[in-house]
């Protein structure tokens, strides 16, 4: 089974797995609302997406050729985890100080926030490259996209029982605007660099 095949199938297989665990308890009871409340975070999101696309991609290798359409949902994921990790680096780890390493890369964290982007990526970008088009490389805005309008009627808009913590922080002093246009912007360049890779010519 070729390498990449079989990365594709660890990338599902350890997200199956960390998900199943939302769903238990300490006490080893099955719990549906703690896995509804992890999928409030778009590191879950995210990673399922890349997860689900992972897997169509090592099925459809196995069976032949992975059609466009796979691959370019293999992009937006592998676009989403990116942001992931970035913004896990770049805005959270600031934010928390010395003790971000404890807090972001502990346990599942670890594979959800920086070795399933970083496999995602290689895989992507080494053994999956098609020459990209710039129409295409815009469908990697589509996660944030989608997410940042969710995550601005749970914090502030919702009925208040069903309300969000503004566990991001991207509504810090109102600045939810700033916050948002950056994300999007931050998210826009991470699809043009991707989109120069897949577009390089290897040595």
């Amino acid at each position: 089974m070729p390498v990449d095949m079989i990365l594709n199938y660890l990338i599902f297989v350890v997200t199956a797995v960390i998900v199943l665990f939302c769903f238990a308890r300490q006490d080893g009871q099955w719990a549906p609302d703690r896995l509804k409340g992890a999928f409030r975070y778009f590191t879950c999101q995210s990673n399922v997406l890349c997860a689900v696309s992972a897997l169509l991609v090592a099925v459809a290798e196995s069976t032949g050729s992975v059609p466009e359409w796979v691959w370019i949902l293999k992009y937006i994921g592998t676009a989403a985890v990116t942001v992931t990790m970035l913004t896990v680096f770049f805005f959270l780890a600031p934010s928390i100080g010395k003790d971000w390493v404890s807090k972001l890369l502990k346990g599942s964290d670890f594979f959800m926030h920086l070795l399933t982007p970083l496999a995602a990526l290689v895989l992507f970008c080494v053994f999956e490259k098609r020459a990209m088009s710039f129409p295409q490389s815009l469908w990697g805005l589509l996660p944030v996209m989608l997410y940042g309008p969710l995550y601005l009627y749970k914090i502030l808009y919702a009925p208040e029982e069903k309300r969000w913590k503004d566990f991001y922080g991207f509504n810090k002093q109102g600045k939810w605007p700033v916050a948002f246009s950056a994300m999007l912007a931050g998210t826009f360049l991470i699809c043009m660099a991707l989109m120069a890779l897949q577009n390089a010519t290897l040595p």
